[in-house]
């Protein structure tokens, strides 16, 4: 039989194609094609020098731990419940003594206006907005009492190195506690640096060291180079001006001494709560929840210390048994992902740390980045929570995640 053609007329057409309305804000449009962290990643490459990039996206050694970490989170299964109604789906409960609109924070990162001149402004700006906590490192590029005097707002967590100076270090504690800092996160995974070996064939330096290879490569990356150099110079915020490779730096800071006894001490010089970051077996987990900390946070530094060292996820489900109904379980490094997100409060985190996730997307297009990126991560735990069949947090449970098995250790 064949087929009757016609002219087509502009009113049949309408209802059939919807003309979209220009983007004219490049940035703004580069994020808006963004719909994973890996996009935002890619996006980041580009629009930043290798050094500044190599130093978030690498790991230590062979970056070993961080791909285990990442794989770890592809090898589960979930399984969904059915005829459940999710037609609102709640994503906030309490951490740490107060609410939280999501299950997960912004990580304490260092050198963070390395990466985009916004640096810890914009990913306190964008947390407080979204209603979650951001953390801000010793080594972090925007001082205690500036990050407050511009994000008033939200809830703000402080990561502490422990320095050889300890009187030192507990200054720096009071600034935190007097510019109204709720938590503390004592970092115990770095009695030295790690072998960070992107960041050694790069030289990377505080400020950037310009070679003939640097030169080279800022060519397609002006306006990082313009920022860096019409903004105030970098430094870390905290601390005094280095001019050395950021390794010989971090060893001539981190105190190789500290030990159990020493958590007492700052507990009782720290009015907020007290995390202890850096967990990484279920003896030392159950060692700092005697001494009476107020939660834990399973991690490998983002496999930038120890290369090889045991998957903070895999180790997650033996420590909420065993520790669940005493303290808060926090768990970072590898998570890309909502999906990753809900696996881990399935399995027994209140809340997960964000720190390569949150970075990529500042680099990409610094403040509208990281509000990028939250939106990611958002609109994935909410999609895999109703797929799941779970209107809240607290409806998930290990029923909902199998952690399947890749590596485990030989008989």
């Amino acid at each position: 039989m064949a087929v009757r053609r016609r002219v087509p007329k502009v009113r049949d057409l309408a209802p059939l194609i919807r003309f979209k309305r220009p983007q004219f804000d490049a940035t703004r449009r580069r994020l808006d094609a963004a719909l994973t962290i890996e996009d935002l990643r890619r996006l980041a490459k580009r629009r930043t020098p290798r050094a500044a990039f190599d130093y978030t996206d690498g790991a230590a050694e062979d970056e070993l731990s961080l791909g285990r970490a990442r794989q770890a989170f592809r090898d589960i299964e979930f399984h969904p419940t059915i005829l459940r109604d999710v037609s609102c789906v709640a994503t906030g409960w309490d951490v740490l003594g107060r609410p939280v609109a999501l299950p997960f924070a912004i990580a304490p990162t260092g050198f963070t206006r390395l990466m985009h001149t916004e640096g810890e402004i914009a990913g306190a700006a964008a947390a407080a907005a979204a209603g979650i906590p951001f953390s801000l490192s010793t080594l972090g590029t925007t001082a205690v009492e500036d990050l407050v005097a511009a994000v008033p707002q939200g809830r703000k967590w402080f990561q502490l190195y422990m320095w050889r100076d300890r009187e030192r270090s507990m200054a720096l504690v009071q600034r935190a506690a007097d510019a109204g800092f709720d938590t503390l996160l004592v970092t115990v995974d770095v009695p030295v640096a790690g072998a960070r070996f992107r960041d050694v064939r790069n030289g990377m330096s505080i400020p950037p060291a310009l070679t003939l290879r640097t030169v080279l490569d800022a060519l397609p990356r002006a306006r990082w180079w313009f920022d860096l150099f019409t903004t105030e110079p970098l430094s870390f915020a905290s601390l005094d001006r280095w001019s050395g490779t950021v390794g010989e730096y971090l060893n001539t800071m981190f105190d190789p001494t500290v030990t159990f006894d020493d958590l007492s001490w700052i507990k009782d010089r720290w009015p907020g709560r007290l995390v202890v970051k850096g967990i990484q077996t279920i003896e030392d987990a159950r060692a700092v929840v005697d001494r009476g900390v107020d939660g834990i946070v399973l991690s490998n530094h983002g496999g930038r210390q120890l290369d090889r060292a045991p998957v903070p996820f895999h180790l997650l489900p033996a420590v909420a048994r065993d520790l669940g109904e005493h303290t808060e379980i926090l768990l970072d490094t590898g998570i890309m992902s909502g999906a990753d997100i809900v696996a881990a409060v399935a399995l027994g985190a209140r809340c997960t740390l964000v720190g390569r996730a949150y970075l990529y997307g500042l680099m990409a297009g610094g403040e509208a980045g990281v509000r990028r990126a939250i939106e990611i991560l958002q609109t994935g735990v909410v999609r895999t929570m109703a797929l799941l069949g779970v209107s809240s947090l607290e409806e998930l449970s290990p029923q909902h995640v199998t952690q399947l098995q890749r590596f485990g250790p030989r008989a």
